[in-house]
């Protein structure tokens, strides 16, 4: 494996880190936030799922964006995003100005889940490819744990009135870091070849690695592959040629939300907090979960290309039915009444969760939508399994304050249900990609 592709892999994926520091960082701030403005739980969810808003707006023009000016460029604008959003964030005092810098880092969270995991792709020999852009998914991982971490300290600093603003505050450290580093990574040669500019495609193949060896093949496949003498870019997505890899794209996006997964990651010192953990060990406790997610991630990196798609998803299916039972089965059990015995059984539930899905859906999900389309729609389809995968995710973040005030083991339980959903369609239609480059996918799709 090339210096340039691990370098150029690890810098993109900085914009899945920033991903997944804004995605969990409002978890802990969750209760200041309901003091400071004074927020019904209708609200509060309005709140948290006020970013996921812009993640979804990101997400539908991004790709657009990336066709145009190239994935390299839309990446910095990300970074900038990310910078704003820290700073206005940590720095306002009305409400509504709030959730416009939470909806400016939202457009940089859905950017960077179509960008980041469809550069890597671009970049990758087929053979790397799986976990290449799993490095994405492992620093969205790492984004979280980095900020429960964060959380966790600020929170034993007992800076008060002002702890919440630090919280959101120190993501503009690594967005700086983000776009300084980006002016080292070439362009994708994808994108490059898409316009016409093939000497340096060329070069950045030879820098990143090629899947058969020969440049003049690989650059010839690619161009057979757009073939914009019978295809034009501008022409329509939701078309009957697109169907599978729509419907491939689609499905996955949504099951990945129906798990609960964003409930977690959003309200994870909320949960344990109804489980019956005090704050200091739900801030704690989400830590620890952050680092069960980071650790089977890694694991599921080392098998991705091994094993392939499907069997890391019967695997992670398996594991959500069972964890979400047993969630579901305490809170049944225990209602608000927790005993020490009934917390931990929650504990261990989002513990086997929190595995189930870093090792499953969460290291196939962008590895999979940045592969089933072909190079010409692959910006539209990746922005589109994105938007869908976020819109799913804000009704979920919205919803779930008011469902679980009702009942936690009905929530749970529902996600359970989902799961048996997922397994099916993983069984019975989901399609395998492991080591086959991106135009026999294309091929193997039934695509001209």
């Amino acid at each position: 494996m090339k210096r340039t592709l691990i370098v150029s892999t690890i810098v993109a994926a900085l914009g899945g880190l920033l991903f997944g520091f804004d995605t969990a960082v409002i978890s802990g701030t969750t209760h200041m936030l309901r003091s400071v403005f004074d927020l019904t739980s209708f609200e509060l969810g309005f709140t948290v799922a006020s970013a996921l808003i812009g993640t979804i707006i990101g997400a539908i023009f991004v790709g657009k964006q990336a066709d145009r000016f190239g994935r390299r460029y839309v990446l910095f604008i990300l970074a900038v995003l990310y910078f704003v959003s820290a700073l206005g964030s940590a720095s306002t005092n009305d409400w509504y100005i709030f959730l416009i810098f939470r909806f400016i880092g939202g457009l940089g969270v859905g950017g960077a889940s179509v960008v980041s995991p469809m550069y890597i792709a671009e970049i990758s020999p087929a053979k790397f490819r799986g976990r290449l852009v799993a490095v994405a998914q492992l620093n969205i991982v790492f984004g979280m744990l980095l900020a429960y971490f964060s959380n966790y300290i600020i929170a034993g600093l007992e800076l008060g009135a002002v702890e919440w603003r630090w919280m959101f505050g120190v993501e503009a450290v690594p967005a700086v870091l983000f776009f300084v580093f980006l002016f080292a990574n070439p362009r994708s040669p994808r994108w490059l070849v898409s316009k016409e500019k093939i000497n340096e495609a060329k070069h950045v193949l030879l820098k990143c690695g090629s899947d058969s060896g020969n440049i003049e093949e690989e650059i010839e496949d690619i161009q057979r592959s757009l073939d914009f003498s019978h295809h034009s870019a501008k022409e329509p997505f939701f078309t009957k040629k697109y169907r599978l890899p729509i419907m491939l794209a689609f499905t996955i996006a949504l099951f990945n939300q129906l798990s609960g997964v964003n409930a977690v990651l959003y309200y994870a010192p909320h949960i344990f907090s109804m489980a019956g953990f005090e704050k200091s060990s739900s801030l704690l406790n989400s830590m620890v979960v952050g680092g069960v997610f980071f650790i089977f991630t890694i694991a599921a990196m080392a098998v991705i290309d091994k094993i392939g798609r499907k069997k890391i998803m019967i695997v992670g299916s398996v594991g959500y039915i069972v964890s979400l039972g047993i969630i579901a089965w305490a809170f049944f059990a225990y209602g608000t009444e927790f005993t020490d015995a009934g917390s931990y059984i929650v504990l261990g539930g989002l513990f086997l969760f929190a595995a189930s899905h870093a090792f499953g859906q969460g290291s196939v999900i962008w590895v999979y939508i940045s592969e089933i389309f072909p190079n010409r729609v692959r910006a539209k389809g990746q922005s589109f399994g994105a938007t869908t995968h976020w819109v799913a995710a804000a009704l979920i973040s919205w919803t779930f304050p008011l469902i679980a005030e009702i009942s936690g083991g009905y929530t749970f339980a529902f996600y359970g249900v989902c799961m048996v959903a997922q397994l099916i369609w993983v069984l019975t239609i989901m399609r395998e990609t492991k080591g086959i480059s991106l135009e026999e996918i294309q091929k193997q799709m039934g695509i001209e």
